[in-house]
């Protein structure tokens, strides 16, 4: 009778137990919920920021394809029919208002003008229109003078002619509205002023379809260019409706063929770009990523700023090259 009532305090104790064991655990997973949470976020931001830095690293790869720097601009043979430029996150190259010749054909000349110039005097300061890497720093006696050439992730390439001085160097990475130059009066050029030039994939663009200088903005939030027409300047609810209706109207079944052969090329390469990225997944160590992306534990505690305690967890952002 005593052991009868002994065991059954022992059970008794052993549920509790458990059921109190049970509430701890319910109490731990909701404080650890909303940690995830903000782990998950702080993944988000990570990603961002390595995909950020990657675009400026290779800017417009998927397009491009190469990088030199040996030249102003080139032709490109495989240019898309239709392609969405984003305008969003600019920066005026200058806060001069004065447009002193526009885009298009110099009588005078007998030749094209290709940008536009904008009236700054000797040692203005001339700022990047958009985040991108600096392709060219050179100096050209019969036309640009000291110029500097950016590309940029949208996909343009911009041109900044007649300085006096260039800030930057070949294949650095720098940021809208950061100083790259200063105003001047070299090469081919009767006064001081700044030659801006925007161009796709060698192709150039009037900088008045998409830079307002007397309104010191941009004319929309995407610029849908067109291989063989005039683009437009859009805001964003109407850029996609515009840019499906472009590419239904390309013309003939080849030319749209070739459009979505681009666009595929475009999409693989854009994922191979991304591909120095890799996400933890439960069970993996720092021993068994770096194995299956032949790297080192060092290379990766070095990129990502973690050591070899470092403990993983799933779902977990790090870099690998």
């Amino acid at each position: 009778m005593f052991l009868s009532k002994k065991v059954t305090k022992i059970g008794l104790t052993l549920i509790l137990a458990a059921f109190n064991m049970s509430v701890q655990g319910q109490d731990l997973l909701a404080r650890q919920a909303p940690i995830d949470k903000k782990m998950r976020a702080v993944d988000s931001v990570a990603l961002h920021r390595l995909i950020d830095a990657e675009n400026l690293e290779n800017p417009a790869f998927a397009l491009y394809q190469d990088w030199s720097n040996d030249y102003a601009h080139r032709s490109y043979t495989n240019v898309p029919e239709v392609y969405k430029i984003d305008l969003r996150h600019f920066a005026m190259p200058t806060p001069s208002q004065r447009v002193t010749s526009n885009y298009g054909y110099r009588r005078s000349f007998r030749r094209m003008h290709y940008g536009i110039d904008v009236k700054v005097y000797t040692g203005d300061t001339i700022y990047s229109a958009f985040n991108g890497k600096i392709r060219r720093v050179a100096y050209q006696r019969g036309g640009y003078g000291y110029y500097v050439v950016i590309r940029h992730p949208n996909g343009l390439e911009t041109i900044y002619g007649h300085l006096s001085k260039q800030l930057v160097k070949e294949n650095q990475t720098v940021r809208a509205g950061e100083p790259i130059g200063l105003g001047g009066n070299t090469g081919l050029s009767t006064g001081s002023h700044l030659h801006f030039e925007l161009r796709f994939m060698g192709i150039a663009i009037n900088p008045a379809e998409m830079f307002d200088f007397v309104a010191q903005d941009v004319l929309g939030d995407y610029y849908l260019f067109r291989k063989n027409g005039k683009g437009l300047a859009l805001k964003a609810d109407e850029a996609a409706k515009y840019q499906n209706s472009m590419i239904a109207s390309i013309g003939t079944t080849a030319e749209k063929a070739e459009a979505e052969t681009t666009k595929k090329k475009a999409t693989v390469t854009s994922n191979k770009n991304n591909s120095h990225i890799h996400k933890v997944r439960s069970g993996e160590s720092l021993y068994t990523i770096a194995k299956k992306h032949n790297t080192t534990i060092e290379k990766l505690c070095k990129l990502n700023g973690i050591s070899r305690r470092t403990i993983l967890r799933p779902g977990q952002i790090l870099r690998y090259s």
